[in-house]
């Protein structure tokens, strides 16, 4: 019996959520567990990702593939951006810092490996049967 792993909807999913998460938070807490930078533009962001990841996951497997290769290379982007440009406005629209572009690195790495890695399957043993059933009906 093969068991699918459907990692990249699993990941883009918590991603999703903690995203939500992260954007409800950011307008009561600044910096976000004491020590992400964010705003408005930060937390509408984060809120838009993760409804997003969230309505990407529900689709399936091959949307939370997309999902994680698109916005991979959007933080890739992000964080590119954030290490030359520095801490303060990244392009001017929001608040970021070197926490954030450590975080970004992690998220780039973590998504584009969900978005480009092969589905995997696993080997499960088979149920244990009795004379040849797996109801155990086997001959007398």
């Amino acid at each position: 019996m093969r068991i699918y792993i459907n990692m990249a909807k699993t990941i883009v999913m918590v991603l999703g959520v903690v995203f939500v998460i992260v954007g409800v938070l950011g307008f009561f807490q600044d910096p976000v567990l004491g020590i992400f930078e964010v705003d408005m533009v930060h937390n509408i962001v984060h809120l838009l990702s993760g409804v997003v990841a969230l309505l990407m996951a529900s689709m399936g497997e091959a949307s939370a593939k997309t999902y994680a290769k698109v916005f991979g290379l959007v933080y890739l982007l992000v964080t590119v951006l954030g290490f030359i440009m520095g801490e303060g406005k990244l392009l001017g629209l929001m608040e970021v810092n070197d926490s954030d572009n450590y975080l970004h690195v992690f998220l780039t790495l973590v998504l584009l490996y969900a978005g480009f890695s092969k589905s995997s399957a696993s080997s499960s043993p088979a149920a244990p049967t009795m004379g040849g059933s797996p109801m155990g009906g086997g001959q007398m």
